[in-house]
């Protein structure tokens, strides 16, 4: 293992067990107030599938690129448990059998199968309104509101009709892509939605203008299809795109690679650094 794969490793695990202590903290069953308890099925719902699982790829993101531009970590760690509240609330959703019909998620039964489908509905709900009250807070806490407003509405875009909910329902709803630019339209909305809206939201809470703010979104948008195209060769979805997709990932890693040192310089090098551990990884597997 060299030296940057360790130290990005290092970042990675620190960030995911900081963000695990976070949400155990935030979804506590604990009393509220004096007056209003948490309805404990609910609770136990919530934290069944937000709890003890994922790699925190997409708090970890908000983290660095909030950091970019000065944010403190305490801020930049609430505003990425906002948004893995979208990823979690997203999975269990998707997993219904109205939705996907999945009976697990990372091994263990999905939330509809241990809790019902009504309270996985109602756990999914809460997670997505939660979302917002804490990305509010970490803006509150960091006395930056109106920078945390704009991260507030790229958090919207990212996990609603203009990312991933479209995706959903480009799924559900057409058939499988027969073109790569058509299967990339669907990764774009239904996975790297939430990656482009994790740069985002970290670039907006720290102030960014225009320019580098946008430079960073498509960086989370390359990464993000490539993420989606490396998870599909590990898994041998969509064969007959398996050659292009390979291809095109390595593209895209670079594309995004290219956008972000042209608008940070050398404040970029950690996000270079995730972006080529994912190209290292997916050479791995495909060897």
């Amino acid at each position: 293992m060299t030296t940057g794969t360790a130290e990005f490793s290092t970042r990675l695990d620190q960030t995911a067990e900081d963000t695990e202590a976070l949400l155990a903290k935030l979804l506590s069953d604990a009393t509220v107030s004096d007056e209003i308890v948490r309805p404990k099925r609910l609770i136990e719902a919530m934290r069944y599938s937000s709890l003890g699982g994922g790699k925190r790829l997409r708090p970890f993101l908000v983290v660095e690129s909030a950091a970019v531009f000065g944010v403190p970590r305490e801020a930049g760690l609430m505003a990425g448990a906002a948004l893995e509240c979208i990823h979690c609330y997203s999975l269990i959703h998707d997993d219904l059998p109205a939705m996907d019909d999945d009976d697990f998620r990372r091994g263990q039964p999905s939330n509809h199968k241990v809790f019902g489908d009504a309270t996985a509905i109602l756990a999914g709900d809460a997670l997505l309104t939660l979302a917002f009250a804490w990305i509010a807070q970490a803006g509150a806490d960091a006395g930056r509101p109106a920078d945390f407003l704009r991260a507030t509405a790229a958090l919207a875009r990212g996990g609603g009709m203009e990312g991933m909910v479209r995706g959903q329902a480009r799924d559900l709803g057409e058939p499988a892509p027969a073109t790569l630019p058509g299967l990339e339209l669907l990764h774009a909305e239904k996975t790297a939605a939430l990656f482009r809206a994790a740069l985002e939201i970290g670039a907006c809470a720290g102030g960014a203008g225009p320019a580098a703010t946008g430079a960073l979104a498509r960086f989370g948008e390359c990464y993000g299809v490539a993420f989606q195209h490396a998870d599909d060769l590990d898994d041998a979805d969509h064969p007959s795109h398996a050659a292009a997709a390979r291809r095109r990932l390595g593209e895209l890693v670079e594309e995004g690679i290219r956008r972000v040192r042209e608008a940070l310089g050398d404040r970029a090098r950690r996000l270079e650094a995730f972006a080529r551990e994912l190209h290292r990884r997916s050479h791995g597997a495909a060897a």
